[in-house]
């Protein structure tokens, strides 16, 4: 699985992005997906994922309400939408994929390259 990550770029505080993450080399509807970040210094963390068909989600506490995962299957396309930008959301966003249509109990198999996000206050 090939996974190239884009949508990065400096905000200000308050504002919002859309990053996007296009997979290709394998079946996209039969693996759930994921995004995780790494601030500068700190170990990298879970920020939301999505399953095989993008009814089920989960957001981590420090996201909820101001982060959204989707996912278009026809594009090969995962999305996270992201509103109410803070500074302690700057950081390198990478996407993920698992190995399963769902991300429950599982850990990602293939990862992206990362898109770095900084946002200003």
């Amino acid at each position: 699985v090939q996974l190239q990550a884009s949508g990065g770029g400096l905000v200000q505080a308050g504002g919002s992005l859309r990053l996007s993450c296009a997979a290709s080399g394998r079946s996209f509807r039969t693996y759930a997906m994921g995004w995780f970040r790494q601030a500068p210094g700190k170990e990298r963390e879970f920020v939301a994922a999505v399953n095989w068909s993008g009814a089920t989600t989960s957001h981590a506490d420090s996201v909820k309400g101001r982060f959204t995962i989707s996912r278009d299957n026809a594009r090969s396309t995962v999305y996270l939408q992201m509103n109410s930008l803070q500074p302690e959301d700057t950081a390198v966003y990478y996407c993920a994929s698992y190995i399963s249509t769902s991300y429950h109990r599982q850990s990602p198999k293939f990862w992206g390259q990362g898109t770095l996000v900084t946002v200003s206050s």
